[in-house]
């Protein structure tokens, strides 16, 4: 039987996967420089595969996806149209994407401290999804 910390970690992956992708979505189509928004969509896609990795041990365990708060998404969102109605440029889209990275790994290690009895393998998903946050911060870093 599957510990209770497994699925806790799983289902906080599940939902910070969907983050990521729902907040590249929101600027992608902002961005103008060709190789900016080459490298989110890579990252996209990145995080699209983890998280069908993610589903696939949700589903083997009998756990169910989770989404991200809408409460999260809602201010995902208004801080993004803000911004970008501010400053419609791409180093403000790297602002805001290597700030949702910097949260989404704060929140990460957070988690992999409180479900510290998760099994290796939801730790080794979560440990690949700050991998993912991490390298996306550092290729940003040269458009802020």
């Amino acid at each position: 039987m599957v510990n209770k910390d497994t699925i806790c970690l799983l289902k906080e992956c599940d939902a910070g996967s969907k983050m990521a992708v729902s907040s590249i979505d929101d600027v992608v189509e902002k961005v103008s420089d060709s190789a900016m928004k080459q490298l989110l969509q890579e990252s996209k896609k990145h995080h699209e595969k983890l998280g069908n990795e993610i589903h696939v041990q949700l589903n083997e365990y009998g756990a169910k996806e989770k989404e991200p708060t809408p409460m999260a998404k809602g201010m995902s969102w208004m801080k993004t149209t803000m911004k970008m109605n501010m400053d419609n440029s791409d180093a403000t889209v790297a602002d805001l994407i290597t700030d949702g990275c910097d949260m989404g790994i704060k929140s990460l290690h957070k988690y992999m401290n409180e479900y510290s009895s998760a099994d290796s393998t939801s730790k080794e998903l979560c440990n690949k999804l700050i991998d993912i946050e991490e390298e996306l911060k550092t290729k940003l870093e040269k458009y802020l």
